[in-house]
């Protein structure tokens, strides 16, 4: 496998943000923030995604250091994803791109589009917030 490094920007802020892009990671990352979870838990929470693509997300973002793999030898063989530290401390930065993506719809009038980043069974999440509501991450269809 390549060094992921040099696939990556040198200017810093479109390093970050190659590295958390994709339709699906910031999510995943959320419900990894919990702790870790097996393919088919994550599955469940986002049943918006296909597996294929669930695991290219986690490929990558384990690549950038930003989620760990762990495989048990058993049969039938048992893999858990879960954060790591550097993933784990995304969690200001997401929250923060939240509250700028509402206050963008809000500029735009498009609040009534979008949903709180929020949840309520994370309450270190809410200590980073303005807000209290109870949403998840992700847009509701």
């Amino acid at each position: 496998m390549a060094d992921p490094a040099k696939r990556l920007p040198l200017l810093p802020a479109e390093r970050a943000l190659k590295v958390i892009s994709g339709r699906w990671k910031a999510i995943i990352l959320y419900h990894l923030w919990d702790g870790s979870k097996r393919l088919s838990e994550l599955g469940r929470l986002l049943p918006g995604v296909s597996q294929k693509v669930m695991i290219q997300q986690l490929r990558e973002m384990e690549e950038h250091g930003l989620v760990n793999r762990e495989v048990f030898r058993q049969v039938p063989p048992r893999v858990e994803y879960s954060a790591t530290e550097l993933g784990l401390s995304l969690e200001p930065v997401l929250l923060a791109l939240c509250d700028w993506g509402r206050h963008h719809a809000e500029e735009l009038d498009e609040l009534d589009r979008v949903t709180d980043c929020r949840t309520s069974r994370r309450p270190s999440l809410l200590k980073h917030s303005s807000l209290s509501s109870g949403e998840s991450l992700h847009r509701r269809s």
